[in-house]
């Protein structure tokens, strides 16, 4: 095997259930985690930080190819579908919350009609082949295409409350909503599957349909009013055998047979701290048939954990997760910003997994 190509042969031995030199690894992070590690490596862009941690995996977002984040004059932003949001001081740093909906009052599908929606050729992805070749001159990383979110996307413009009463008393307005993001992510996954597939290793979409206590509605109403959207962005990946990526917070647990069986390979973020998320659990009931990505706790674990514990909690995860492949090892969600460095750089420092180990 030829060095340019280590990282992203590592990945498709995970995607194959092989056991790689090494457990191949991600990331994501808080942008305070960014300048810490930036300060720390004395780098001067987040493509040199992935480098010293020796990420295998890079991304390529759909939404970079369309109008960045409008600012409003009371400092939210405006996002390309109408959310808006302010950041918010905590104590280590900002996040990002709605701040209003626009959606918030339609009584009416007519009134939905007449919301200036998105269309697919707001986005151009001209630009797509030239910015995946210029993180990736040597086809050495496996390249992740990340679509964006339906239901997310959804609620984030109607309201999240209204938005679940509304799935159980007038599904007809909230799924109108969903089927106009839908039709735009679809349209764009299939300009840039046509554009740039042989660049691409792995589609990626993500909608957060669980807590951590269970999921946010029932299973039957995730596969009346939801799945039918997922599975038209899985077809469209599946025509250019392209392996499908699901992001899901909290305890999506009741929804994995389903998932397996729509088409999904790969599941993110594996959050261990929610309902029947254990690792050891998943990896006896779908390791074969599924693989896992995220799993190291960013919640409760890494901001506390001391950097020995790290060491041990990923070594462990990754034999438990990895043991025939199968594995990718990442944060179970952003790192977040109360994270100490140290403990980021212990989660990256060795080559966790090895064959032999």
């Amino acid at each position: 095997m030829a060095a340019s190509e280590i990282h992203r042969e590592r990945v498709r031995k995970a995607l194959n259930h092989q056991r790689p030199d090494r457990t191949p690894r991600d990331f994501a992070a808080a942008p305070e985690i960014w300048e810490k590690l930036g300060l720390h490596f004395g780098a001067r862009s987040r493509e040199e930080i992935l480098r010293h941690l020796a990420v295998d995996c890079r991304v390529i977002s759909y939404d970079a190819f369309c109008a960045p984040p409008a600012a409003q004059p009371d400092g939210s932003t405006r996002d390309i579908w109408g959310a808006r949001r302010v950041p918010v001081a905590n104590d280590y740093g900002t996040l990002e919350q709605l701040v209003s909906f626009p959606l918030g009052s339609v009584a009416s599908l007519e009134d939905l009609r007449q919301y200036p929606w998105p269309q697919p050729d707001w986005w151009h992805f001209e630009g797509l082949r030239p910015a995946i070749e210029a993180i990736n001159q040597n086809a050495v990383y496996s390249i992740r295409y990340r679509v964006g979110s339906v239901f997310e996307t959804a609620w984030s413009i109607y309201n999240l409350e209204r938005f679940l009463l509304d799935l159980a008393q007038a599904p007809a307005l909230p799924i109108y909503v969903m089927e106009r993001i839908a039709e735009v992510h679809v349209a764009n996954l299939q300009k840039v599957m046509e554009a740039a597939a042989d660049l691409i290793d792995i589609v990626y979409f993500f909608d957060d349909v669980a807590t951590q206590q269970g999921l946010l509605i029932s299973a039957r109403m995730y596969q009346s009013a939801i799945q039918p959207f997922h599975q038209k962005l899985i077809d469209v990946a599946a025509r250019y055998d392209k392996p499908v990526m699901v992001h899901c917070c909290g305890s999506i647990y009741p929804l994995i047979p389903r998932f397996i069986d729509m088409g999904v390979r790969i599941l993110n973020p594996i959050q261990p701290s929610a309902r029947n998320m254990h690792p050891e659990r998943l990896a006896r009931e779908f390791g074969d048939r599924l693989v896992f990505h995220g799993a190291i706790d960013v919640q409760q674990f890494l901001p506390r954990a001391t950097p020995e514990q790290v060491e041990e909690k990923v070594a462990y995860t990754c034999e438990v997760l990895g043991r025939s492949g199968g594995y990718i090892m990442a944060g179970s969600h952003h790192i977040q910003a109360d994270t100490p460095v140290e403990n980021v750089l212990a989660m990256y420092g060795k080559p966790y997994g090895q064959r032999g180990e």
